[in-house]
């Protein structure tokens, strides 16, 4: 497939740095709370996602965001910043991002019920004294698991896909999206008229001071429910038909 045109830019600009998006957070869902542990798991990742409000539109989530991944075109040297496809010019200023934090400390988190982000108090479950110890540890402590700008360990948690909404019309948001710098942003897709697919690397803001662990494996909500989705605590099967990361401990050898 041939690399996609660059997007068709007057000037250097915030779109250089960033993108301002709508993503599509959950859908179909039943009832206002029932893709509270999607969101969860979405909204966590704030290494390169900005999150903004959610909102309810017939039965789908969706969330405006800002993608903080810099346009592949852009270039710094000892003259300032250059944009390679149209050779422009200038100064583009970093922009201040506010801290998004999800792990307030103690038993306080930051999670997603009924599609607005709340502060609840998730307490640690006692483990049973009747556990065997090797099914309390975590194999993925030590797995050299990596993503694709080769960073080890903790691969599921730091990289993700997103749905981007855009209509097939709007041909710039399209473009603007393609040209994110890889792997940062990649493998952009299309599956339906009004929205885009990528997949992204940005760190989930739950992982615990090791970076591997979760901080919110094993707690619930007030219902009873699991704090975070079922994909977060599935170990991949080897006979799946799934792709693992490189170096992953349940890779086939």
């Amino acid at each position: 497939m041939p690399a996609p045109a660059p997007p068709p830019c007057k000037r250097l600009g915030p779109q250089c740095r960033s993108l301002k998006v709508t993503l599509r957070v959950s859908s179909n869902l039943g009832t206002p709370t029932s893709g509270d542990e999607e969101a969860t798991w979405l909204l966590g990742h704030t290494e390169r996602i900005t999150f903004g409000p959610l909102w309810l539109h017939e039965d789908d989530l969706f969330c405006r965001a800002t993608i903080h991944v810099p346009c592949k075109h852009l270039q710094i040297d000892e003259q300032g910043h250059r944009c390679a496809a149209w050779g422009f010019r200038g100064e583009v200023p970093d922009q201040p991002r506010e801290p998004q934090r999800r792990q307030l400390g103690g038993d306080r988190f930051r999670i997603v019920r009924a599609g607005t982000m709340e502060t609840q108090t998730l307490p640690q479950p006692a483990l049973s004294p009747r556990r065997l110890a090797v099914l309390s540890q975590n194999p993925c402590a030590t797995a050299r698991c990596q993503t694709s700008d080769h960073k080890i360990g903790a691969a599921c948690c730091r990289d993700l896909q997103v749905e981007i909404m855009c209509d097939k019309g709007w041909t710039l948001q399209e473009l603007l999206v393609r040209s994110r710098k890889s792997p940062y942003l990649c493998k952009v897709t299309r599956e339906r008229e009004d929205s885009i697919e990528a997949e992204m690397i940005s760190a989930c803001g739950y992982l615990g001071e090791d970076n591997v662990a979760c901080t919110l494996h094993g707690r619930k909500r007030e219902t009873g429910q699991s704090a975070k989705p079922g994909l977060c605590h599935r170990w991949p099967h080897p006979t799946e038909a799934e792709v693992l990361h490189t170096g992953c401990v349940f890779a086939k050898k």
